[in-house]
């Protein structure tokens, strides 16, 4: 069981005003959130121009490496960065840099295809399932257990229906008999209740401007590190 640090995802500019989008502020703010209790980190690159890419992978890694000896960094490789098949391939091809892991989304076309290629390189997978329909899709494949782990993460506002749609991957996955490491996270709303019941599952959990900018109570919190502290303290609880 860790906490992921999700410190930036796509979110823009004006979300929040500390979120790390230079490769400064992502090595800096992922310290904060090591030195937080986070077990891992998740990390969007931004190009010079702020925006989501996967060329600036190389020095963002490198950077975040240098800032958090030891730590294990991860990356997306969403579609939407690119929005091209062959232009995703070859960043993820031409990384000199190579991250700890990266996320596959099973709702994308290539999915299986980018997950072979981060193999050939020699990184970690997390195969990200949103629905029940990725669950499936995953559980399909032949080299499914090749993964690092799982993602059940859940974009659904709606409370009961979100904890329906993690249900039911979840039996998705029993029945496969899938016995990888999952890590469970929702978004903005579903944050909190999310991060209680990976507790409750003895499942890992992330959290942070990516997922959203809001502690349990639903104040905005002033950082990534404060989201992170707070979900580790209740990972560490006794109740």
């Amino acid at each position: 069981m860790i906490v992921q640090a999700c410190i930036n995802g796509a979110r823009r500019r004006d979300f929040h005003p500390k979120l790390p989008l230079t490769v400064e502020t992502m090595a800096s703010d992922a310290a904060a959130c090591v030195a937080a209790g986070a077990g891992e980190l998740h990390i969007h690159p931004r190009g010079a121009d702020g925006r989501e890419s996967l060329a600036a992978v190389d020095a963002t890694v490198l950077a975040v490496h240098r800032a958090c000896p030891g730590t294990l960094v991860g990356v997306s490789t969403g579609a939407w960065i690119e929005n091209d098949v062959g232009r995703t391939r070859a960043a993820i091809a031409g990384w000199r840099e190579l991250p700890d892991y990266a996320s596959v989304n099973l709702s994308e076309a290539d999915a299986p295809a980018v997950m072979e290629l981060l193999r050939q390189r020699g990184v970690g997978i997390e195969a990200g399932l949103a629905t029940t329909g990725d669950a499936e899709r995953f559980v399909a494949l032949a080299d499914r257990s090749r993964v690092l782990r799982i993602l059940i993460e859940i974009d659904i506002q709606d409370l009961a229906a979100a904890l329906d749609e993690a249900r039911g991957i979840g039996a998705v996955l029993e029945r496969a008999e899938m016995r990888r490491p999952i890590l469970l996270h929702g978004v903005d709303a579903t944050v909190w209740p999310f991060v209680k019941l990976a507790r409750q599952r003895r499942w890992s959990t992330r959290v942070g401007l990516e997922d959203g900018k809001t502690l349990a109570d639903g104040t905005v919190a002033k950082d990534n590190a404060e989201i992170v502290a707070a979900a580790v303290a209740i990972f560490s609880s006794r109740g």
